[in-house]
């Protein structure tokens, strides 16, 4: 019951951090990913807090020895770099640039009313059931 409060408190932490930075905006996402036009680099204050904070904690887990809301750490020995991590983040990048929402800003703005979030939100599990059905292992 523990990890789940902990579960519910990071996400309404972080929902929030998202509403307060604008992230849900697609015109203040777009703003931060125009590099070479009216460049507005309003979220960079919110991926530094969002790193410094992951840091942070994962530090404190690893020299604890495991999370507060479990036995072990879990982190993954195997982190292969092959063309489907290229075509997956070159996927993610692509939908990102494209309706300026990643799935974070997008499943927060519904909340919202933003129609473009919904559209994003319903293509994204798309993706992610097709992607399920193509990586599963052959009988």
């Amino acid at each position: 019951m523990i990890a789940v409060a902990i579960g519910l408190c990071a996400g309404l932490l972080f929902g929030a951090g998202l509403v307060i930075a604008r992230a849900t905006d697609p015109a203040v996402v777009l703003g931060f990913l125009d590099v070479t036009g009216a460049w507005n680099p309003a979220l960079i204050g919110l991926m530094g807090g969002a790193a410094t904070t992951f840091g942070l904690l994962y530090w404190l887990a690893a020299r604890r020895g495991r999370p507060v809301a479990a036995s072990t750490l879990h982190v993954p020995a195997d982190r292969p770099i092959d063309t489907r991590l290229f075509v997956g983040t070159g996927l993610f990048g692509l939908g990102w640039g494209l309706v300026g929402l990643c799935p974070g800003p997008a499943i927060t703005a519904l909340v919202g009313g933003n129609a473009r979030g919904r559209v994003f939100v319903v293509a994204m599990l798309a993706g992610i059931a097709v992607a399920g059905r193509r990586t599963r292992p052959s009988p």
